[in-house]
């Protein structure tokens, strides 16, 4: 599923309207954990953003793009119409790669500053998978980025803001492995890594070369 491009105040959104309840896993600011979700929304923020409620903000921005019911959301200080979308057998990832001036790696110890900036990956599979399933797709998202990230000379795994949403058909068999080697899993990871390193391209490369 692909997202629609949108303007709210001079924003960029994206938005996808799943048309029925979807199950989700979502890290997101809005509408996080796990549970049936209606609409997805991806909305830049400008660098000196400050507000202390952005999950409020989300729910401001779906309502001015006309979305209704239980949805997820996210935010990064990237221009989100730079995503890159992605599909491998089925399953589609559309990513926004925001590195921000200071990538960090997941086990550093330095205690560092927020800084604009956020990968988010949101990510549709074709069929459903069990819960344990989407648990195990976040992580091998993770490991996805983190790849595509050291394959592109960047100094760290993520930022410290990176968000992922997971979305499945909420009716139907359920796969019960998500993990790199298993069917969806092995798709969702090569989706990932596509979307990401395509990313990359498009980002300002403005990180400390500190590690």
């Amino acid at each position: 599923m692909e997202p629609e491009h949108h303007r709210v105040n001079g924003r960029s959104v994206l938005v996808w309207r799943t048309g029925r309840p979807w199950l989700a896993i979502s890290s997101a600011v809005h509408g996080g954990g796990i549970g049936e979700r209606e609409w997805v929304l991806n909305a830049t923020v400008p660098h000196d953003y400050d507000r202390d409620d952005p999950a409020a903000d989300v729910v401001d921005l779906a309502d001015a793009c006309g979305l209704a019911g239980t949805g997820t959301g996210v935010l990064t200080a990237v221009d989100v119409h730079q995503e890159v979308t992605t599909t491998d057998r089925g399953v589609t990832v559309t990513a926004t790669t925001g590195i921000g001036a200071h990538p960090t790696w997941a086990a550093g110890g330095e205690a560092l500053a927020w800084r604009p900036g956020t990968i988010n990956v949101v990510g549709w599979f074709p069929v459903r998978l069990m819960p344990a399933a989407l648990v195990n797709a976040v992580a091998t998202a993770a490991e996805a980025k983190a790849q595509a990230l050291v394959e592109g000379g960047v100094p760290g795994t993520g930022t410290p803001t990176d968000a992922t949403i997971l979305l499945c058909p909420a009716t139907g068999p359920a796969e019960e492995y998500g993990g790199p080697r298993s069917v969806q899993g092995s798709r969702l990871a090569r989706a990932v890594h596509a979307a990401v390193r395509a990313g990359l391209r498009t980002s300002p490369m403005t990180w400390s070369t500190r590690t």
